[in-house]
């Protein structure tokens, strides 16, 4: 019997290296419609990129929520006061429908490359990983369309915009 499983597990792992090696399609990844998504949302980022001010603005209204993708940790050290939170690694339509009420709500995102001077709690990432690109992408994927990203990078030490979290130190 374990001979058996042995070989079935043996076989599973062949037949899965062979479809990698051999560039075999997976429907449940879509590299192409990424990249086709990912140039829409290029041109909408252009249009959506706000300042702090109007983040600030924007977050006060009605109807708004400010949405932060990052580490449950790093969120629960540091983050804009009143967001919401979604691990990246957690998003899926499900988990998305429980902190947005429609795929019209206004959502306004940020993340670690948008603050200097924290990096315990907001530490940059490399420019071309910066989680506002995947977040505003994915978001968009998921049919959220009215979407916001804060646009500055902004020293959290002269930052207007609120803070809280278990790491939160004084100004």
């Amino acid at each position: 019997m374990m001979s058996l499983a042995v070989t079935a597990s043996a076989l599973i792992t062949g037949v899965a290296s062979y479809a990698q090696t051999n560039n075999i399609p997976n429907r449940l990844i879509d590299y192409e419609g990424f990249l086709a998504s990912a140039a829409d949302v290029g041109r909408l980022r252009s249009e959506r990129r706000v300042s702090e001010e109007k983040f600030i603005e924007m977050a006060s209204e009605p109807g708004t929520i400010i949405f932060d993708a990052r580490s449950d940790d790093k969120y629960a050290k540091l983050h804009i006061k009143g967001a919401r939170h979604l691990s990246f690694p957690e998003i899926t339509e499900s988990e998305l429908a429980k902190i947005f009420p429609s795929r019209t709500t206004r959502i306004l995102i940020y993340c670690n490359n948008n603050f200097l001077n924290a990096p315990n709690t907001l530490a940059s990432k490399a420019p071309a990983a910066s989680l506002n690109i995947h977040t505003f992408n994915t978001l968009y994927n998921y049919g959220y369309t009215n979407v916001y990203e804060l646009g500055p990078l902004i020293d959290i030490r002269k930052a207007r915009i609120q803070f809280e979290g278990t790491q939160l130190q004084a100004p």
